[in-house]
């Protein structure tokens, strides 16, 4: 069914000018920590003289954003709801540009992590209105199509300016801090592309499509599966240069050739994500992606040669580029327009939760198998257990839900 034909729904039909303003708008929330993490030592000689807490604080400059959208993310969704979410995206991006920029003005580490997690709030509002306007603005395969897009923009852009930032970056750390007024350029476009979707038509056929039961059990998947693969994500970016370290490769070429290669697989995994859910249904997908990662994280605590490495962080990119578009499809399929954005708004706070808590898990499991660095690898594959356990869970209601669909045919 085409809601925007139901009475009520706005005339005006998205289409591949909507889709690039807010892919592009999307892609933002990646700039966050990409463009930060290369400057992190220079930022650490920077402070050191002057703050004698600057080795713990400033690697907080490139995750307390995070932290910030975690937090962050449910009250941004309950505003984007109630204000609606052109004006909450024009608002994030302007928040977006001044904390952003902002840093570079700064001489006072405290006062710069205070900025950062601003930004991170004002990423937050971001990704949620977003995300909430795919669901508003196409239905069926056209919203399947642009979550898609959404999620390959964001790491195409993400490893473009993985480069820009360490270039900006490489005479004086307040250069990449620049670039967030880049936004400011978008506004324009936010403006005059995209409109204020009406909702209360859509609201009162889907909530008579799905039931509260249905709706919550497709919360609490989509919740638990993007938080799950989330930490199991961020284990490899973050142990895998010690690993090589620890195995003789100190090039930082080839210590940067392996980051490169674990983008390019997760991106190699959300452009196969489409043809992956036409064959094997979205609970079918969640097995393949969730053993990718499992099977990922066991071949990287197994490695001795950066050939095994290499293999590993491919392997587990390709599972880990599954994982939001498939965890994120289910969710805006299910919520009603009323309630749209603060379940999206959720969504991305378990997403960069996870993100954030994934070395405190693996750094707390490790305390079981001998502390730090010892019980590392064995910390990683217990997390690894964790995920093919829920491998297992979505096995069992996939196979569920092909024997329901061969009865259906029978009868």
């Amino acid at each position: 069914m085409n809601l925007s034909s139901l009475p009520g729904i706005a005339d005006r039909q998205a289409g591949p000018k909507q889709g690039l303003v807010i892919q592009i708008a999307s892609s933002l929330t990646i700039m966050g920590a990409v463009m930060i993490a290369p400057m992190l030592p220079k930022l650490a000689a920077e402070f050191a003289p002057s703050s004698p807490r600057a080795a713990e604080l400033v690697p907080l400059v490139a995750t307390g954003p995070a932290l910030a959208i975690a937090l962050f993310a449910p009250a941004a969704g309950f505003l984007a709801d109630r204000l609606g979410r052109k004006t909450m995206l024009i608002v994030g991006s302007l928040l977006y540009a001044f904390f952003g920029f902002l840093p570079a003005m700064l001489d006072d580490l405290g006062s710069l992590l205070a900025a950062r997690l601003a930004f991170g709030c004002a990423e937050a509002i971001i990704m949620t209105s977003c995300t909430t306007l795919i669901a508003d603005y196409w239905t069926g395969e056209d919203r399947s199509r642009y979550v898609n897009r959404q999620v390959v923009t964001i790491g195409i852009v993400g490893s473009i300016f993985f480069v820009l930032g360490g270039a900006a970056g490489e005479t004086n750390w307040r250069y990449p801090f620049y670039l967030y007024l880049l936004p400011l350029l978008l506004l324009p476009f936010i403006v005059r592309t995209l409109w204020e979707p009406a909702r209360r038509a859509e609201q009162d056929v889907r909530e008579y499509t799905f039931s509260r039961t249905s709706i919550l059990g497709a919360v609490t998947a989509s919740y638990l599966l993007v938080f799950i693969g989330m930490v199991a994500s961020f284990i490899v970016p973050v142990m895998a240069p010690g690993l090589l370290v620890a195995l003789g490769t100190t090039s930082s070429s080839l210590i940067g050739l392996c980051t490169g290669l674990g983008l390019l697989a997760t991106l190699a995994g959300s452009l196969a994500w489409p043809a992956a859910r036409r064959r094997l249904g979205t609970p079918g997908v969640n097995v393949l992606l969730l053993s990718l990662l499992a099977l990922g994280l066991w071949l990287l605590t197994s490695a001795g040669s950066y050939a095994a490495v290499m293999l590993a962080v491919a392997v587990h990119g390709f599972g880990a580029g599954f994982l939001v578009p498939n965890a994120m499809l289910p969710l805006l399929q299910t919520l009603s327009a009323r309630y749209r954005a603060r379940g999206v708004g959720g969504f991305t706070s378990a997403l960069y939760l996870g993100q954030f808590a994934s070395p405190l898990i693996i750094l707390a499991f490790a305390q079981g198998f001998g502390g730090t660095p010892e019980g590392i690898p064995a910390a990683i594959n217990l997390w690894a257990g964790v995920v093919l356990a829920a491998a297992l869970v979505w096995a069992g209601v996939w196979l569920l839900r092909r024997e329901k669909g061969r009865r259906a045919l029978r009868s």
